[in-house]
């Protein structure tokens, strides 16, 4: 009885291993978004450089760099997208797969996670991050026309810095 119940547990400790599927879909994710991202700095890259031209004045100027900077948003909304990606395959890999050695973490403690809960809290953190640069990214849109609009505007930045002191403050773990 003690042999069939050892190879039962081996059998069910090896169900773990279909957690690959999700890391390796997550890494090929990952490096998808990081390539989109990439792409779209070389755009932006060539779109900016029209911007020394001397037929830009006055509000087309500004429009431009508007236009602009809500683009350089994207992209860094974009890497961190990717970054979240790949912070879920490598925490998964290493909950449920095999850890990592310790001379892998070497600087890395941002990717050491021993626990489900390690793990959630830095994606929580990430795209805390996210939806802090779309925050912004829609800010730079926003036309502020009545005090309500400022009050409102003043609001979501203090509800962000509230967001962001609780998340550091209270995590007990990494972070701080």
């Amino acid at each position: 009885m003690k042999s069939f119940e050892k190879r039962f547990e081996q059998g069910l400790l090896s169900t773990r291993f279909v957690v690959l599927i999700a890391v390796l879909a997550s890494l090929a994710t990952s490096a998808a978004v990081f390539f989109l991202a990439t792409v779209d700095v070389v755009m932006l890259v060539s779109h900016i450089l029209h911007y020394a031209d001397a037929s830009l004045v006055g509000e087309a100027r500004m429009a431009f760099r508007n236009q602009s900077i809500t683009h350089v948003v994207e992209v860094m909304d974009g890497y961190l997208l990717a970054t979240i990606l790949l912070i879920f395959a490598l925490g998964l890999y290493e909950i449920f797969i095999s850890p990592f050695d310790d001379e892998a973490h070497e600087g890395g403690e941002a990717l050491y996670f021993k626990s489900l809960d390690d793990l959630k809290n830095a994606l929580a953190r990430v795209i805390l991050i996210i939806l802090i640069v779309k925050l912004f990214e829609h800010a730079l849109q926003m036309e502020l026309a009545t005090s309500l609009d400022l009050l409102a505007f003043a609001g979501s930045i203090a509800l962000v810095g509230l967001a962001l002191y609780l998340s550091h403050s209270g995590g007990g773990g990494k972070g701080h």
